[in-house]
């Protein structure tokens, strides 16, 4: 039996009909809108680039900025003054020297405490003590010469006197016979020829006399030329004894002050030349502290200044003394006196800290010291604004160890570079990278 296979009613699926929504055509914004941000991103870069450049235009050199020194202007108490280290030298330090050759003997050491006046070397000069000997011999045989130059001045002088008064004597006789014999002629008892006789002897008795006189007259002076001869001869010997004696007195070489024997520069009874130098006495009753300060700052010391110096715990007050007017490697010399109060226990070459006070002013425009100061003659300083250091005329003025003075170019607050500007290469402007 064939079965017949009715159609069955139709099944009937479910349609996405609920599940659709009429879209609207989309705007040009929502269209395009990917490509408007990025051109508003670029518009926006190449503004800050260029923003960038005009800010920067001319600045040819970048610098880290951490490898500089950067300061602000400040206004307040500026006080100048000069920080150094000091060496103590003694103000006076003689070193003494052999006068003669010879063999010294040393009395003292190193280090020990000497008075003035105590022997210290003793030079033993053979030469130089037959010398003296010689020159006293010398010296008594002019002085026997000079005794013997005035024994005969006197005696001379005694001669001539007697032959003055002999003369004298004479003169008066001759006188006396002339006029006896003038008066016998006269009478008629002597001839013509015995009365000129007489006359003659008159005139030679005057004669006489007259030379006599002038002889005894003349020789005083003539004896005091005699004996200052041999008086100066004399001097000038005992002048040279004087002198041989001082040379064998400075044999014992003495000490000139009271102190400490320095640094001794011979060995023990060792020979030594005329003029070695021998050993050195330190005189520490008048000690002085020496300093080097840069030649900048050297211009503004003046002697009498007043200075503070420090050392082992201990605390002076002193002044300049002196300035040397040679500048040396670029460091000028200076000398510093203690006051009132005399350091004790101090030595030869001790290290002290030394601070001398220049001037003290109020209210002044300054900025921490630095490189700048002496570079380009200080006309110039590095203003820095931002990331950007730009070059600025100054006027600097008084400077001190940690501050300079501005007069010109510069207010409160701002800032500059006050040192690591030799990389700068005199740029107008400079890039501070972080």
């Amino acid at each position: 039996m064939i079965m017949r296979l009715l159609p069955k009613e139709p099944v009937m699926l479910r349609d996405t009909t609920g599940q659709d929504r009429v879209i609207e055509p989309a705007g040009a914004w929502k269209r395009h809108r990917g490509l408007l941000i990025g051109i508003l991103t670029g518009v926006l870069g190449l503004g800050v680039l260029l923003a960038y450049l005009l800010r920067y235009s001319g600045a040819g050199v970048s610098v880290d900025r951490s490898r500089l020194s950067i300061a602000a202007v400040e206004r307040g108490s500026f006080v100048r003054d000069i920080a150094a280290e000091g060496q103590v030298v003694a103000a006076v330090s003689p070193t003494l020297y052999a006068n003669a050759l010879g063999t010294v003997a040393l009395k003292v050491h190193a280090g020990d405490t000497v008075s003035k006046g105590q022997v210290l070397a003793v030079i033993d000069s053979p030469d130089l003590t037959a010398k003296l000997s010689q020159e006293e011999a010398s010296s008594v045989s002019l002085r026997i010469d000079w005794q013997r130059a005035t024994l005969d001045a006197e005696r001379k002088l005694l001669q001539l006197r007697d032959a003055f008064n002999q003369a004298q004597v004479d003169q008066k006789t001759a006188r006396r016979e002339l006029d006896r014999s003038r008066k016998a002629y006269e009478l008629g008892s002597y001839t013509e020829l015995q009365a000129l006789k007489a006359e003659d002897s008159l005139e030679k008795a005057r004669f006489a006399f007259d030379q006599a006189k002038m002889n005894y007259e003349s020789q005083p002076k003539q004896n005091r030329f005699d004996i200052d001869s041999k008086k100066a001869l004399y001097d000038r010997q005992q002048y040279l004894v004087a002198d041989l004696k001082r040379q064998v007195d400075g044999l014992n070489v003495k000490s000139p002050v009271d102190g400490q024997v320095g640094q001794v520069q011979v060995a023990d009874r060792a020979s030594v030349a005329k003029d070695a130098p021998l050993l050195t006495v330190v005189d520490l009753s008048a000690l002085e502290v020496e300093i080097k300060v840069m030649e900048s700052l050297a211009r503004d010391l003046r002697p009498g200044m007043d200075a503070d110096l420090e050392g082992g715990g201990h605390h002076w007050r002193g002044s300049v003394s002196g300035v040397s007017p040679e500048v040396v490697a670029g460091q000028v010399t200076a000398r510093l006196r203690f006051g009132s109060e005399k350091p004790a226990g101090l030595r030869q070459s001790q290290r002290l800290s030394v601070r001398i006070l220049i001037d003290r002013r109020d209210n002044v425009l300054m900025v921490d010291r630095g490189a700048f100061v002496d570079q380009e003659g200080g006309a110039f300083a590095y203003l820095v604004r931002g990331n950007v250091a730009e070059r600025h005329p100054v006027r600097l003025g008084a400077a001190s160890i940690a501050k300079v003075e501005i007069l010109d170019g510069l207010a409160v607050g701002d800032q500059i570079v006050v040192s690591g500007t030799d990389e700068f290469k005199s740029a107008q402007r400079v890039i501070l990278s972080r």
